[in-house]
């Protein structure tokens, strides 16, 4: 009998990190892996168009949550996903990243008994073994909803495995055991390296009349950035003064942003702001691999700059992943023109390092079915 391995995804930075995972267990003959999308995230530009351009298989389960609250969202989840043990009896459950699909299914899993036992290189289980993908990120802000959704589900998990060195070294710090963490690298960085030559031919550019090199990428979502009318406000005007200075700036506005723009009456001046809707992965990459600079609260685009070579001014009080600092393609702003203005400045200046990090090689989803297949050798 194959081992069945659970795969969840939620939202849109979740399909990057899923696709390769799903490929490598497709090419183990001992694992039937499945991928539950929870629907956190639901509408085609958001996560759908990922299906076509990634190449992952159409959902076996979709729970079709929607949006709401964090706790009714996160209790959404749970409630559903429960069902889905019950149905599948998997004897691993894997999530990644840090969303409310993320914790909802951890917790669930971490509670779940199977109606059969089974045995691996960890002695025998009833419950399903528990993986993150992605664990150890740390932004030491408890005021993220992303950063207790990471600190509940590394706790739960019984296989932690690490993208960013800093991973090693928080999870240490905590106490958590050695045998449970493996540095494996960063899965997404094997979804940008397989798309990235298909990526470089989007006409996207040509689209909207875009020059190589000669403009700007911005994205904003987290709460703390937009959802406050005056921080909202504040950061675009910033971001417009640095459009005025021959860089105009494209601006793929999340459908929670635009709203909020809409809502606080910001009016942008269409001769420096290029807005769109959300973009497919594919035109998105092309976009930031052609941008003289990213402007983004993003975790993920930060690790993506990193590898492209491009630099990434992060709008953020603090980041989960220091090795894009460490590697020098990404500086930290903060929210407020006294510090942006200086980083954007500092950025402009200086050329990207080149160095990309440990085991961001595209190999990393390989690593983690190889582990995965060792476990159980029994």
């Amino acid at each position: 009998m194959p081992i069945k391995v659970i795969c969840v995804a939620g939202a849109r930075p979740n399909f990057p990190k899923i696709a390769p995972i799903m490929r490598a267990l497709g090419a183990k003959e001992r694992f039937e892996a499945k991928l539950v999308h929870t629907g956190q995230h639901y509408d085609d530009a958001l996560s759908k168009v990922f299906f076509d351009e990634l190449g992952i298989p159409r959902p076996n389960i979709d729970l079709g949550v929607g949006s709401g609250t964090h706790t009714q969202q996160t209790a959404s989840v749970m409630t559903l996903f429960e069902k889905v043990l019950e149905d599948e009896q998997p004897q691993v459950v894997l999530v990644v990243g840090d969303v409310n699909s993320t914790v909802a299914c951890s917790l669930v899993s971490s509670k779940f008994r199977l109606k059969q036992p089974f045995t691996c290189t960890r002695g025998t289980r009833d419950r399903p073994i528990m993986i993150h993908v992605e664990a150890g990120l740390r932004s030491f802000d408890n005021d993220m909803p992303e950063e207790i959704n990471r600190k509940v589900t590394d706790c739960l998990s019984d296989v932690l495995f690490v993208s960013d060195p800093a991973g090693n070294v928080n999870l240490a710090k905590e106490g958590t055991k050695a045998e449970r963490i493996s540095f494996v690298g960063n899965v997404m960085i094997d979804t940008l390296l397989a798309a990235k030559e298909k990526a470089m031919s989007s006409e996207i550019l040509s689209t909207l009349g875009l020059q190589e090199g000669g403009y700007g990428l911005v994205t904003l979502h987290r709460p703390s950035n937009v959802d406050d009318p005056e921080q909202l406000e504040h950061i675009i005007g910033v971001l417009d003064d640095i459009a005025k200075q021959d860089v105009p700036l494209v601006f793929p506005v999340h459908p929670r942003t635009r709203a909020r723009i809409e809502d606080a009456g910001i009016a942008m001046d269409e001769s420096r702001w290029f807005m769109t809707g959300p973009v497919g992965y594919l035109d998105f990459m092309r976009l930031m691999a052609g941008a003289k600079v990213v402007l983004s609260d993003s975790g993920g685009i930060q690790e993506e700059t990193t590898v492209l070579g491009v630099r990434c001014v992060t709008l953020r009080e603090n980041t989960e992943r220091p090795v894009t600092i460490e590697e020098g393609t990404n500086v930290l702003a903060g929210i407020r023109r006294e510090t942006i203005m200086p980083a954007w400045e500092a950025s402009i200046a200086a050329e990207p390092s080149g160095r990309i990090p440990r085991f961001w090689d595209g190999k990393s989803a390989e690593r983690i079915a190889d582990y995965m297949d060792e476990m159980f050798s029994v």
